[in-house]
């Protein structure tokens, strides 16, 4: 029987390679081992790394002589997503478990999506497909692109500059028309934590991954998007984490199966804070 209950199993992909962590790559797959024999393996997803490391986390993975789930942040645009795959479907030592892909920044966000769309269609199979698509522009015409498709959307929440850090209010937006189009969605940068919180080090303004959890809980059952955005912006950590641990199993499951994860370059600060809000066994 799982330690891990199901509203975080799976949740935080191993993003350790990545700012603001920037793990050497060598220790990175180490650490990642580590994690997935760890009692809480149940909760980390697979290692993230980008299409230019894939052969190198590719000869890590052999020195174990047991394949690595990955997912593959795709640095070159809609055309890198085919070698990507096709280097994973070829390889022993990886599983490709998913691709992610950022949409450029140009005045038509809809027909750079339907690029990337077209491209996954040529080659993605097994794998999973997430189109990072900012909230900027006419973002929700380049979602329903991804929609139509059957793929996933990536919300960016954060990063090395306060700009790259959404309001409540769009994070709202980005779970509301998500659930409206029935996209799964996955999150990016910022969410180490699990409770807004403003970060004494540099002043922003953190969203907390509980929140987006309960959020999306509260979107599917019916919540506006202004109410979306108060639980997006609680800072009551006792009592966020009171309202998940009443969540059923079946709710849990149905929250999972729209937001699925998000990229963390800790696993420890989100596995450490879900120990102290007692919705982790400590291990």
């Amino acid at each position: 029987m799982s330690t891990i209950p199901a509203l975080f199993r799976h949740l935080v992909d191993d993003a350790a390679m990545f700012p603001p962590g920037d793990l050497p790559l060598v220790e990175a797959v180490a650490a990642h081992r580590a994690h997935r024999q760890a009692p809480y393996a149940e909760l980390v997803g697979p290692l993230i790394c980008t299409d230019d490391n894939l052969m190198k986390v590719a000869a890590e993975a052999a020195k174990a002589g047991s394949p690595l789930e990955v997912s593959v942040v795709i640095t070159g645009g809609a055309g890198g997503i085919e070698p990507a795959i096709r280097y994973g479907d070829r390889s022993a030592d990886l599983v490709v478990k998913s691709i992610e892909v950022r949409l450029r920044d140009e005045d038509d966000l809809s027909r750079n999506a339907l690029r990337v769309v077209r491209a996954c269609d040529d080659c993605v199979d097994e794998e999973s497909a997430f189109v990072e698509i900012g909230l900027d522009g006419a973002w929700e015409r380049a979602l329903d692109v991804v929609a139509d498709a059957g793929y996933h959307a990536k919300l960016r929440t954060g990063g090395l500059d306060a700009s790259l850090f959404p309001s409540a209010d769009q994070v709202a937006a980005f779970i509301t028309a998500c659930l409206d189009r029935e996209v799964a969605f996955k999150c990016t940068a910022g969410l180490h934590n699990a409770v807004r919180h403003t970060a004494e080090d540099t002043g922003f303004e953190h969203h907390g991954f509980l929140n987006v959890l309960l959020a999306t809980r509260a979107s599917l059952d019916g919540a506006g998007q202004d109410e979306v955005a108060a639980v997006l912006e609680n800072r009551d950590g006792e009592g966020l984490a009171a309202t998940a641990a009443q969540l059923t199993e079946e709710q849990a499951n149905g929250t999972r199966r729209w937001f699925t994860s998000f990229g963390s370059c800790s696993i420890d600060e989100p596995r450490h804070d879900l120990t102290a809000l007692k919705l982790l066994e400590n291990s």
